[in-house]
């Protein structure tokens, strides 16, 4: 019997490029957060290359001379696999591979192999595939470069634009069919959605960077065992778990994929059926780890994707995590976040406080209201249906009858519209 081999790891160089208006501090904590990512997908960092550019340069991303310097460095170190921190045109990628004889890789292709390999149900999987596929898309000329170096003359002339355009098609329609499973998915979280509204339970998002320890408070809160290891992107798909708060209130909790700082449009796209419970949450649990240094810039990557998914504004209780690993029992970070509570998940210290916040937080879910609100008042309309939980709408003439649970804050925006609740009886 032989003894299987165990795989060798890729050994990987990062690059990255100090840009206008981006600090040292800004490239230094991205540059680590690419080397986490690089050893998620199996990669052995052996070094770390930057430069100071006003701006990309067209053929290399980077300086040609820098590029040089690159080169030598992978000879010198048997680099496998050269890693960069902003993604690159397909131009760039070509002429990189060709300099440098190694592989070629930008933090989007990255993140997408990452999520290759982490994706476990049939949705999931959908969703990265889709991703990929769209990624590639316009790459595939690079593919063919090889034809077009040959000798020339008799039947060198046109099979490489043939096979590209085959290889195109193929890929459009795959995305097509690919796409129309992904609405198939939409239609049915969307019937799931329907049926807890059926039972007028709040529905809770867990939100947050990458890592920020969601998962494992989801285990602590419900039993869920879902996997929770100390790496980025270790939760994929959706998990969602009832919840029952001291008061005996339900809650139905749902776990998401994490967040990160330039978190690709074509993930985001991909993930939106996933992302809609987010969308659809009545209330969102913000999961900040407060024992990284960087965790306000983090907050605000979380912000900028909740933007992206039409999910921002909604009422979000604030949770600082990992208070067992810094000082001061985190009073500076809740201080910054005015009703916001401190927890380890992993302890289990601060709970109850967290969740009797919650308790209050969703208390106006339990009261109902009833308004009646002029149709040409759409942005309003617009609002309570993304922020507020609609359970009946009905039109007399240009009057819009809604009867919702909404949160505190847009119920003194509505109040000069609201009425005693008789629509649709009890």
């Amino acid at each position: 019997m032989f003894e299987t081999q165990p795989r060798r790891r890729e050994k990987a160089l990062l690059i990255g490029v100090e840009r206008d208006g981006v600090t040292k501090w800004d490239l230094r904590e991205s540059m680590e957060e690419l080397a986490e990512l690089a050893s998620s997908a199996g990669a052995e960092v052996v070094g770390t290359v930057t430069q100071r550019l006003g701006h990309p340069t067209a053929p290399y991303y980077i300086g040609r001379g820098k590029v040089e310097e690159v080169e030598a460095k992978c000879r010198e170190d048997s680099v496998t696999s050269i890693i960069f921190d902003d993604e690159l045109s397909p131009a760039q990628g070509r002429n990189l591979e060709r300099m440098t004889s190694r592989k070629v890789l930008d933090r989007t292709q990255l993140i997408l192999d990452i999520f290759a390999q982490r994706a476990r149900s049939k949705e999931g999987r959908l969703q990265i595939e889709l991703a990929q596929l769209q990624y590639l898309l316009p790459r595939l000329t690079g593919m063919w470069n090889h034809l077009s170096r040959q000798s020339g003359g008799i039947g060198t002339r046109g099979p490489g634009e043939t096979q590209l355009e085959v290889d195109r098609r193929r890929v459009q329609e795959r995305i097509g069919r690919l796409s129309d499973e992904l609405s198939e998915v939409r239609k049915h979280r969307s019937i799931q959605r329907a049926g807890r509204l059926r039972h007028r339970w709040p529905v809770v998002s867990l939100v947050g960077y990458t890592n920020a320890g969601k998962s494992t408070l989801l285990n602590l809160l419900t039993g869920a065992e879902v996997e929770a290891a100390d790496k980025l992107f270790a939760t994929l798909d959706p998990t969602t778990r009832q919840l029952v708060l001291p008061n005996n209130q339900k809650v139905l909790l749902t776990d998401t994929v994490g967040f990160i700082k330039k978190l690709p449009h074509t993930v985001i796209e991909s993930f939106k059926a996933t992302l809609e419970e987010v969308r659809e949450a009545d209330l969102l649990i913000h999961v900040v780890d407060m024992s990284h240094p960087g965790f306000l810039d983090q907050m605000h990557a979380v912000d900028s994707v909740l933007e992206e998914l039409d999910a921002h504004g909604k009422q979000t209780l604030v949770v600082f995590n990992k208070i067992d690993l810094v000082q001061d029992r985190g009073e500076p970070q809740l201080r910054r976040v005015p009703g916001s509570v401190a927890v380890s998940a992993t302890t289990g210290f601060g709970v109850d406080q967290m969740l009797q916040e919650l308790e209050n937080r969703l208390s106006s879910w339990r009261l109902r209201a009833a308004y009646r609100i002029p149709v040409n008042e759409s942005a309003l309309l617009a609002e309570i249906h993304k922020i507020g939980h609609v359970l009946e709408i009905r039109y007399e003439g240009d009057i819009a009858c809604v009867r919702a649970h909404v949160p505190p804050e847009l119920q003194a925006k509505l109040s000069a519209c609201m009425v005693p609740d008789a629509i649709g009886g009890a």
